[in-house]
């Protein structure tokens, strides 16, 4: 009978093993509150901090136009879409919370 488990289990554990293997990554959103530090308009990304970290948020063309409408130093949550490869993460949404923008709620294609 304990044979019988330890097979099971190894069986199961070595299915899992594949599946995680077998399957692509997937993109994974997160939420950043963060001050914004600077806007590059040309290459269309804006520049925040957190956790220690300095990095840049590439944003999609729906959202190019209002880039500018973002205040600098003023406080936002981003969320964005965690992409594999060494790529920057890709804006989906921003929330300003402090500075004063005629954007404050971009919803991923309109801005409020």
């Amino acid at each position: 009978m304990p044979y019988m488990r330890t097979t099971f289990l190894s069986g199961l554990f070595s299915i899992i093993l594949l599946g995680l293997i077998a399957t692509p990554g997937l993109a994974e959103d997160k939420s950043f509150y963060s001050p914004i530090i600077s806007i590059d308009g040309e290459k269309h990304r804006i520049l925040i901090s957190t956790l220690g970290a300095v990095f840049w948020i590439d944003v999609p063309d729906a959202a190019k136009p209002h880039l500018e409408k973002l205040p600098i130093s003023g406080l936002a949550d981003f969320v964005v879409e965690m992409r594999d490869g060494g790529q920057a993460p890709l804006l989906k949404s921003w929330k300003v919370k402090s500075g004063e923008t005629s954007c404050k709620y971009f919803d991923g294609s309109t801005c409020k």
